[in-house]
């Protein structure tokens, strides 16, 4: 029998999403999630609790508000290479900022607002990877 990480059942917690409707401050699957949100319902299925941000503009959040609350669900800062269930911090455009969870060290599940749904895209085509969390161990 094989046992997943706590990084790998993230992951695969985020796939189980792919397809659900993008929505702005979402955090509830069944209505639609944004990336916090993708990361807040992930962490959530397998027993992370924690605050996410909230009160954010879609092209505006502040990444230093993800900060405190990677360390509120119990996020150490990442290093190395990326692995599954990485929480990445990405940077779309200027004074935007994003975040996803890897699959592995090529894909991530992330809430793609331009396609409107949560989906799964190789990292080589994401933007700037700033910053990433995992869940210790």
């Amino acid at each position: 029998m094989c046992t997943l990480t706590e990084g790998e059942r993230l992951a695969a917690a985020a796939a189980s999403l792919i397809g659900t409707p993008f929505c702005l401050h979402g955090r509830d699957p069944a209505s639609g999630l944004d990336c916090v949100g993708l990361v807040h319902a992930s962490l959530a299925a397998i027993g992370h609790q924690g605050q996410s941000p909230e009160g954010y503009a879609l092209r505006t959040i502040d990444p230093q508000r993800w900060f405190a609350c990677a360390h509120d669900y119990g996020l150490v800062k990442a290093h190395g290479s990326i692995r599954a269930g990485d929480v990445i911090l990405t940077s779309p455009g200027p004074g935007q900022s994003h975040l996803a969870i890897a699959e592995s060290e090529i894909s991530a599940i992330h809430a793609h607002a331009g396609l409107r749904r949560v989906v799964r895209q190789t990292l080589s085509v994401m933007p700037a990877k700033l910053m990433r969390w995992r869940i210790p161990g």
